[in-house]
């Protein structure tokens, strides 16, 4: 009889342990004072493996998508979590067992497993009265945004054509329209990237092709007002690679940290590339905008690579104490004669997961809010061990103009996930809100939604929703509001 054991490895053990929970609970219990300003729903994605691992190991970006959605109204939350019922998922069902390989790489995958590869697992979010589970690797799955019910592959009545679709879309604060784009957008290897512009309706009103240097991962974009920037990360793909059983993505320390600037009118031709220095990663984008004929991008910077489980060549991986990292402004001169830029540093801490009021997106703006790392304050290794992947042990509020800075720190137990911001009102100040994030306990396992009034983040939270389940560390989420 087939044993269904997960690893112990750290990929599936303390915070990463699969919780594989689909559940609906109301009226969670509240500490504190729920904001009456926050009606709506919060919605997050964890990959959360159903089974253990075809080849009895994995990364944690291979999981299943779980989806939770957190509502928000007449003074209470609740809380409804359901797996994304990709093709992958419902064939591993079928057959009681993983059917999948190595991360992003069919080769080695059982031959009964779906063709549809993809896991939905990275971002969910809402638009055009469908809620979009997305990867990058594949198109998008829609769901119904109140009971989760699957509702299959959206590929927007089949207006967009890529094979891929960006797992970090923008929505224009003005118009609605969702701003969006794929890479290896033909299929596995390819340089070929595609910018898509999708309406508040869901009716395609722009569509650009072109071509990189050469295939590589493009996990997040910026969008400003006229113009588009992609961020290419010098992990490279190699086809023949993959089908010697190898990993889909590569690093490479002698690629530069690549940038792509595309007119969001423009054609392929118009395309130009900035090369930033080498062996180094580009995060997450916090926002970006217009200053004349330059264009400003922050967004965190590490000076090596971050996924160790995307070694280069050699094999070698950089142990994380020795790599530097912060939030960074790159400045994308249009008028200048050279094509090099260099990062200037905006913190002098770690930082991940940025989210900006999203009302200023694509637009002069003061206020980014992420997740931070101080190796400084106290961690129970004693009773823990090591750090997890993705620790950051506080909740951060960066003025980017001022370079104020404003943090909460939760214990010497305790890592935070993705915040998402949430304004006071539609018409409040820039930056003037609540902060949300899942808070897990890992001496515990337990997990709680904390709430944080913007005015005062270092006072720590004006509600705390306990959560009656184990929550699975997750990727991102989007606040809907009502």
């Amino acid at each position: 009889m087939m044993s269904l054991q997960y690893p112990a490895t750290p990929e599936f053990q303390g915070l990463y342990r699969p919780s594989r929970v689909e559940a609906s609970v109301q009226a969670l219990e509240v500490s504190g004072q729920l904001p009456a300003q926050l009606q709506g729903c919060f919605y997050q994605v964890s990959p959360d493996p159903a089974y253990p691992p075809m080849l009895g190991q994995d990364i944690f970006f291979n999981g299943d998508g779980m989806v939770s959605a957190f509502r928000f109204g007449q003074g209470q939350v609740s809380l409804t979590r359901r797996y994304v019922q990709t093709e992958r998922l419902k064939a591993q069902r079928q057959a009681g067992r993983s059917l999948n390989g190595i991360y992003r790489n069919v080769h080695t995958n059982a031959p009964e497993a779906a063709r549809d590869n993809t896991t939905a697992n990275t971002t969910v979010i809402k638009h055009a009265g469908v809620l979009l589970a997305l990867k990058e690797d594949s198109l998008p799955y829609a769901m119904d945004p109140v009971t989760l019910d699957t509702l299959g592959v959206w590929d927007f009545h089949g207006q967009v054509k890529s094979a891929t679709f960006t797992a970090h879309p923008k929505i224009c604060p003005q118009t609605g329209s969702m701003l969006c784009f794929a890479y290896e957008a033909k299929g596995d290897g390819t340089p070929d990237i595609a910018y898509y512009e999708i309406d508040a309706a869901g009716k395609l009103t722009r569509e650009t092709w072109f071509q990189a240097p050469y295939a590589a991962m493009i996990h997040d974009f910026a969008v400003t007002e006229n113009y588009v920037i992609f961020p290419i990360i010098p992990l490279t793909v190699d086809v023949e690679r993959m089908k010697r059983g190898g990993q889909h993505f590569q690093w490479q320390p002698d690629l530069p940290q690549l940038f792509g600037v595309l007119p969001r009118d423009g054609k392929a031709s118009d395309v130009r590339w900035f090369h930033g220095p080498a062996d180094g990663f580009q995060g997450h984008t916090l926002n970006a905008y217009e200053q004349g004929r330059k264009l400003i991008l922050d967004m965190p910077v590490t000076s090596g690579n971050v996924f160790y489980f995307f070694p280069q060549a050699d094999g070698f991986v950089p142990s994380p104490e020795t790599l530097k990292s912060s939030l960074a402004r790159w400045t994308f001169d249009l008028d200048a004669d050279s094509d090099q830029v260099l990062p200037e540093p905006l913190t002098t801490f770690p930082c991940e997961f940025p989210r900006c009021d999203e009302r200023y997106s694509g637009h002069p703006y003061q206020h980014g809010f992420m997740l931070a790392f101080d190796p400084t304050l106290p961690f129970d290794a004693a009773t823990l061990g090591a750090p997890p992947f993705q620790f950051f042990n506080q909740l951060a509020h960066v003025n980017v103009r001022t370079g104020e800075t404003r943090t909460w720190f939760a214990g010497d137990a305790h890592c935070f996930q993705e915040p998402v911001f949430v304004p006071r009102s539609a018409d409040a100040p820039e930056g003037d809100g609540f902060l949300l994030s899942l808070l897990n306990h890992l001496r515990t396992g337990a997990a709680e939604l904390v709430i944080l009034d913007t005015r005062d983040l270092s006072a720590g939270p004006v509600a705390r929703v306990q959560i009656p389940l184990r929550m699975r560390m997750s990727l991102h989420g989007n606040w809907s509001p009502d």
